[in-house]
C-alpha cells in the first residue's frame, strides 16, 4: 500500500485540526481514505478512544490554560479588587452605619472605581455598594457607610 497524506487547511485552530486524512492505495487499485487523529496541543498522533483530543494531561492543561488565560486573569484581578473593597468596608463599618473620612478608606487601599451596584434614592443621592456594604459620598471628604442586608432576594 502506498500512503500519501495532507493536513486540511484551516486558518485558526478548531476541532478539525486534529484530523489528518491519508489516502491509501489498495491492492486492487482503488483508494481508501483513513483519518489519523492528532493532539490539539502538540500534534502527536492519538491512539485509543475515538473522541480523544489530547495525548496526555500536560497537553490538555497547557491547551486550556493558554485558551482561557487572558480573560480569566482580568476577572480574577477585578474580583480581587471587589473582595478587598468589601473587606475594607466591613472593617470600617462594624455597627452597620457610620461616617468615616474618604482618606481613611484610601489609606486602607479602597478603590472607588469598582463596586457591584449603585442605588439612587428618591432624593437623588447615589449609594455605591460592594456586595452588601455601601457608601454615600458626603461633603468635606466624608463618607457615610451602610449595610444593606435585604438587597439580595432571599429565595
Amino acid at each position: 500500500m502506498k500512503a500519501g497524506g495532507f493536513l486540511l487547511p484551516y486558518g485558526k485552530r478548531n476541532q478539525m485540526d486534529i484530523y489528518v486524512y491519508k489516502r491509501l492505495q489498495t491492492e486492487i487499485g482503488g483508494y481508501i481514505w483513513l483519518m489519523e487523529r492528532k493532539c490539539q496541543e502538540c500534534g502527536e498522533t492519538l491512539n485509543g478512544r475515538i473522541d480523544k483530543r489530547f495525548c496526555d494531561d500536560q497537553c490538555r492543561s497547557t491547551y486550556y490554560n493558554r485558551s482561557n488565560g487572558a480573560g480569566n486573569n482580568l476577572m480574577r484581578r477585578i474580583n480581587g479588587i471587589l473582595k478587598k473593597n468589601r473587606r475594607i468596608l466591613e472593617s470600617l463599618n462594624p455597627n452597620g452605619k457610620t461616617v468615616v473620612s474618604a482618606k481613611d478608606m484610601l489609606d486602607k487601599g479602597y478603590n472607588f472605581s469598582y463596586h457591584t451596584n449603585s442605588y439612587t434614592t428618591k432624593n437623588g443621592k447615589t449609594y455605591h455598594f460592594c456586595y452588601e456594604y455601601g457608601y454615600l459620598l458626603l461633603e468635606d471628604q466624608r463618607v457615610s457607610l451602610v449595610v444593606k442586608e435585604d438587597w439580595v432576594d432571599q429565595r
